[in-house]
């Protein structure tokens, strides 16, 4: 399935495709203080609709994640990385996706151990 998403005011938009099946709230200092809820997909999934430029980045600790954020809302609405396998991937924040019912979907809280 093709979903849309944005942050807040649309600066970034953007489309994912894949099986929205479930969700990861990551207790990491970040995402738990943004409240993302994480989707994973291969990062080839994930298209950019907008200029890059308006896309900013963040990383923290071991500078692995890059979460990205809008440079005008603050927005965090997806990030980027590598599995354990090599793999690129994207976390789609799915609370930035649109027409996504979230209490239907299942969240698997993250305590920190590997996944």
């Amino acid at each position: 399935m093709k979903y849309k998403g944005s942050c807040h005011c649309g600066k970034i938009a953007f489309e994912v495709e894949g099986e929205l099946d479930s969700a990861l709230a990551c207790n990491c200092s970040i995402c738990s203080r943004k409240g993302s809820l994480l989707w994973f997909v291969p990062r080839d999934n994930l298209h950019l609709l907008t200029e890059a430029g308006d896309v900013a980045e963040y990383t923290f600790n071991k500078h692995v994640i890059k979460h990205r954020f809008c440079r005008t809302c603050g927005i965090h609405p997806y990030g980027e990385g590598v599995d354990p396998k090599g793999n690129r991937v994207a976390a789609i924040n799915i609370r930035c996706l649109e027409g996504v019912d979230l209490a239907a979907v299942p969240v698997t809280h993250y305590d920190g151990r590997s996944l």
